[in-house]
């Protein structure tokens, strides 16, 4: 009796521990009775199915990744380049992800990337290389993560990102040199347009000195003026006031001043009259 007991205890346990199975937190999970779908998307934690009937089918429902090859392809100017890029995805229907790629992750890497490299090929024909190197990459990515999203919606996937890694030119050289010369031709108009700038503001400077030294000059001329008419009028009152208080004095010196202009050449002869006014005080002894 004991022995029978312990049997079913056992079957009992075996039954129980048959019938309960987890899902972890990293973990969605759908229930498969006869391989056909009759739970989908279960939470993580503890949860019971039929014993030999019912299997539980789990999946990880974390952030997954994966790295394409490089793909070539055109862009709008009929240039060859090759795009390196991977992408990011993760489960957000556990039980069309397992009618679609039978719940294996390879397989649904196998059905995303043509969906991807498709979109990005029609997008990459759209742009020229330098829309694509320059700066179009944000809009690029965001472009082909919708354009994707679209064609994978019945792989019960959401991708959530798609970046570019690099950007490589054919290694024949003819699009490098043309891209290199497109660059050269860039950057020398930029130089041109910055050598312009410069001289006109040169120009600019330089009309701007030489109005400033004129009003400069003028002015000073003006000041230069105004102190000599100053200066003469003083010279004048001077002159003026001494001939005032001895007018005598004031012609004898105005005279000795006329005969040392004059005798000081030393190099000229005068015909004069002994009787001549500028004679004056060579004649008169007194």
């Amino acid at each position: 009796m004991r022995t029978v007991l312990l049997a079913i205890a056992a079957i009992a346990l075996f039954i129980v521990a048959s019938s309960a199975y987890v899902v972890s937190e990293a973990q969605t999970a759908i229930l498969l009775q006869f391989g056909r779908i009759v739970r989908t998307d279960i939470t993580p934690g503890l949860h019971w199915r039929i014993p030999f009937m019912q299997q539980p089918k789990r999946f990880d429902k974390r952030l997954l990744s994966f790295d394409s090859q490089p793909e070539r392809s055109l862009t709008a100017e009929k240039k060859d380049v090759t795009i390196d890029f991977f992408v990011k995805w993760h489960i957000v229907d556990a039980a069309r992800y397992y009618v679609a790629a039978a719940g294996d992750e390879l397989q649904a890497r196998d059905r995303i990337a043509p969906k991807v490299k498709e979109g990005l090929r029609r997008a990459v024909n759209t742009r020229t290389l330098q829309e694509l190197v320059a700066g179009g990459r944000v809009d690029l990515t965001k472009e082909l993560v919708a354009d994707a999203n679209k064609a994978t919606q019945e792989l019960g996937i959401e991708i959530v990102d798609l970046r570019i890694k690099r950007i490589d030119l054919p290694e024949d050289g003819t699009v490098i040199g043309s891209v290199y010369e497109r660059m050269k031709a860039e950057r020398k108009k930029v130089a041109s347009q910055l050598r312009a700038e410069g001289e006109e503001s040169a120009r600019t400077i330089r009309a701007d000195a030489q109005r400033q030294v004129q009003v400069i000059r003028a002015e000073a001329s003006r000041d230069a003026e105004k102190t000599r008419g100053e200066g003469d009028a003083t010279a004048a009152q001077t002159y003026a006031a001494a001939y005032g208080r001895n007018p005598e004095f004031y012609g004898f010196y105005r005279s000795l001043e006329a005969y040392r202009d004059v005798f000081d050449a030393g190099n000229g002869t005068f015909v004069l009259d002994p009787r001549s006014e500028f004679l004056h005080y060579l004649q008169d002894s007194k």
